[in-house]
């Protein structure tokens, strides 16, 4: 297949992780949209919230987001809100194959609870703030073409699961 294949999800699932061993796996190129928009801003996700705001963000976000995924076939881990975005939402739809990566939502609390990288998320309402956006996002989420729940299994199986959609 001649697609990029794009994760989607929330913050902490795993994206980057498994899209690293994809692109290893189909030999080609992986990129971390929140790790391109940190080196062109010079400075953390949650730091550019803070200077300058989730709106200011979220419109590097689809500049970034829009620009790479014109890119030849890769690998490609949205940021945990991007899939929200009507615009990459539709170009993702349009151009690529997309999974969402679906996380118990009491996981994903501990794993934020091990972080404070993420700016959305208070550690005083994490449990609030997390079911908030959660409930927000996924609805859109479940529009990508496949969803993994990736709940009791490795990431092997997990990339295993993305291959065999992938390739089929």
């Amino acid at each position: 297949m001649n697609k990029s294949l794009v994760l989607t999800g929330m913050m902490g699932v795993g994206k980057s992780t498994i899209g690293r061993l994809l692109a290893k796996k189909l030999k080609i190129k992986f990129i971390d949209v929140d790790k391109i928009i940190e080196k062109n801003e010079k400075k953390s996700i949650k730091r550019i919230f803070e200077d300058s705001g989730e709106n200011y963000f979220r419109k590097l976000e689809e500049k970034i987001t829009l620009k790479i995924l014109k890119n030849n076939k890769s690998v490609i881990a949205l940021g945990g809100g991007a899939f929200i975005n009507n615009e990459i939402r539709q170009k993702v739809l349009s151009s690529c194959v997309s999974i969402w990566l679906k996380v118990d939502l009491n996981e994903l609390i501990k794993r934020y609870n091990k972080s404070d990288r993420r700016p959305l998320l208070k550690k005083k309402k994490l449990n609030t703030d997390v079911k908030k956006i959660y409930q927000l996002r996924k609805k859109i989420y479940g529009l990508a073409n496949f969803k993994i729940n990736c709940d009791n299994i490795n990431k092997t199986e997990i990339v295993q699961k993305i291959l065999n959609f992938y390739e089929n």
